[in-house]
């Protein structure tokens, strides 16, 4: 195992993973996290060498296959067998190659990454790259941002379209994360050129946001063209984490993504 994944878990049911995107923390999911335990087991998850989890060794490279056989081995250790998987931007690219490699008995990917334009590859990079350096503000200054109301919408406005519900201590938890954060240069660089081009075989949905200014909604024409198989949703209104500007759509989107999986089953 590269990294023993820290995580929460609440609820009971179908095992349902939540993968966070780079930088981000498993805290991300908190909006959805007590709707979705109602029906599931759900475990939001720290990526290694993001939140609290540890990186991978040096000689570990962070690319999708140590992701997914990272996160195989932890679900093995968790006790669960080829569970729903839900991520965001770089977790929606990893959920989408779980289920490609049939780790998964479903995939729904928000704004996923690996299906880049010219353009819009420089552009999210100039934004992950101008958040990250923002972050390395020292602490007393990202806690003064964090207590104005200005500062809040400034943190989140390339995320969310909604970044005025965070509390004070959301937004600081984020920007420590993303401070301190191991894996994110090493992530970077794997994934500068990265493209999803897989098949996935099991229930798939693919849901934007409209609002999108991380990975422009555009790219989902070109998630359509690879994988037409999928469901595509657009999210009216949503930005690129769309957990929180929408909660109750995108717990609507993962049920009926799981309801599918179960509509095949008795098929």
């Amino acid at each position: 195992m590269l990294s023993e994944l820290v995580y929460t878990r609440k609820g009971s049911g179908e095992p349902l993973v939540l993968i966070h995107g780079i930088g981000h923390r498993r805290q991300a999911w908190n909006p959805v996290l007590d709707a979705l335990a109602e029906s599931y087991d759900v475990i939001a998850v720290d990526l290694a060498g993001f939140g609290e989890s540890p990186a991978y060794p040096e000689s570990a490279s962070y690319d999708m296959d140590s992701a997914c056989d990272n996160l195989a081995d932890n679900f093995a250790r968790w006790g669960v067998d080829r569970p729903h998987v839900v991520g965001n931007s770089l977790g929606g690219a990893i959920a989408l190659e779980l289920g490609a490699r049939g780790l998964a008995r479903s995939v729904t990917a928000l704004s996923p990454a690996g299906f880049f334009g010219v353009l819009n590859r420089v552009q999210t990079l100039v934004l992950l790259v101008v958040l990250r350096l923002s972050s390395q503000l020292p602490v007393g200054a990202l806690r003064l941002l964090s207590r104005s109301g200005w500062g809040r919408k400034l943190a989140g406005a390339s995320l969310y379209t909604h970044p005025e519900r965070f509390t004070a201590d959301e937004v600081l938890g984020d920007a420590l994360a993303l401070k301190r954060c191991q894996g994110f240069e090493r992530t970077i660089v794997k994934g500068v050129r990265y493209a999803f081009r897989a098949r996935v075989h099991v229930p798939t949905t693919i849901a934007w946001g409209t609002r999108d200014l991380i990975l422009p909604y555009s790219s989902s024409a070109i998630a359509q063209e690879r994988l037409p198989e999928a469901r595509h949703v657009a999210l009216p209104h949503c930005g690129h984490v769309p957990m929180i500007d929408d909660p109750a759509l995108i717990v609507r989107v993962i049920e009926n993504t799981v309801a599918r999986t179960q509509e095949s089953a008795a098929a």
